[in-house]
């Protein structure tokens, strides 16, 4: 049976437990403790992301800005194949060579690593829209967007955190390897190569390079972000009406497929994240197509339609009918 970590709860009560006690509060009033680091880091790396934009379009060459695009799409995709839908959701699995190369991948991203970026994410899903959640968008937008990272955890989610099943991923040694070299790992992918291939082989300029690299880097944060702020607040909900996440096209743009998130709380499992698996938009699902073609990537798992059908019409907004 497929794994479901969506956010349907009644799989998780326990039958001597009112259902209340389990759900933590959606909002309740805290007090927030501000981590300063992060906000330097963050405050720094926008700003230079923006200078980055500037020099785009005044002083980068073609082939550097190719080349951050490029990046960032290797780096998008490390998250949404990889991180999301192979290792949060087990929607399928993938032989030792692609494992590898999307870690790879999402270390270029840097969104942490994959092991709590994992937990964050079933985390989310459990507890979605409470105050387990991490990044809970009933706090508003900006903190659901970047906030949460500006401030401790919620005694919730770590409370919750605790008895999160993770032995699939800590067990994982392709996963426990990115862990343990994190940071040499982080620095040279993320950040040293893309600034010194650009140096080296076209002769860019260390300025236009670094800020390039870190123009790429905001923009995938954001892009990533945008899934758990505007896709929670703004759009249709044709599978589940009675839930936050909601349709979203512009995220969908952003992240290369995974703004449909509405279907994708609803079918959590579903290995396209999509309904439409195979529309122009969700390239990480022909992305994981292409490696299914050639056998490195198997067993994909897709909710059946007449099940997505019922739903629609069972819960939805009636926008898909």
């Amino acid at each position: 049976m497929a794994p479901n970590f969506g956010t349907e709860m009644s799989a998780h009560i326990d039958a001597e437990e009112s259902y209340e006690k389990l759900i933590p509060p959606q909002a309740a009033p805290r007090k927030y403790k501000y981590l300063y680091a992060n906000m330097i880091y963050f405050a720094y790396w926008h700003i230079a992301g923006l200078y980055g934009i500037y020099l785009a379009f005044t002083s980068a060459k073609w082939a550097t800005i190719i080349l951050a695009y490029l990046l960032f799409v290797a780096g998008d995709i490390g998250v949404t194949a990889g991180a999301h839908r192979l290792w949060a959701h087990k929607s399928y699995k993938a032989k030792l060579p692609l494992q590898i190369l999307l870690m790879l991948f999402s270390t270029m991203a840097f969104q942490n690593t994959v092991i709590t970026w994992v937990k964050d994410h079933r985390m989310h899903h459990k507890y979605s829209d409470t105050d387990a959640d991490p990044h809970n968008a009933t706090r508003g937008f900006f903190y659901s967007h970047v906030g949460w990272l500006m401030v401790k955890r919620h005694p919730e989610a770590i409370k919750r955190g605790k008895s999160l099943d993770m032995s699939d991923i800590y067990n994982n040694p392709v996963l426990k390897f990115q862990k343990k070299y994190a940071i040499p790992l982080v620095t040279t992918i993320a950040f040293v190569l893309p600034t010194i291939i650009p140096m080296y082989f076209w002769d860019e300029s260390f300025n236009v390079a670094w800020h390039m690299t870190m123009l790429k880097y905001i923009f995938g944060l954001n892009a990533a972000f945008l899934v758990n702020s505007v896709a929670h607040m703004w759009g249709y909900k044709p599978y589940d009406k009675n839930i936050a996440p909601t349709q979203s096209y512009i995220a969908t743009f952003a992240t290369l497929g995974e703004g449909f998130h509405n279907y994708h709380h609803v079918f959590p499992w579903d290995y396209r994240a999509s309904e439409l698996g195979d529309n122009y938009l969700n390239f990480t699902t022909k992305f994981i197509d292409f490696f299914a073609w050639i056998g490195w990537a198997y067993d994909l798992k897709a909710a059946p339609e007449d099940l997505v059908q019922k739903r629609i019409e069972r819960t939805g907004d009636g926008t898909k009918l």
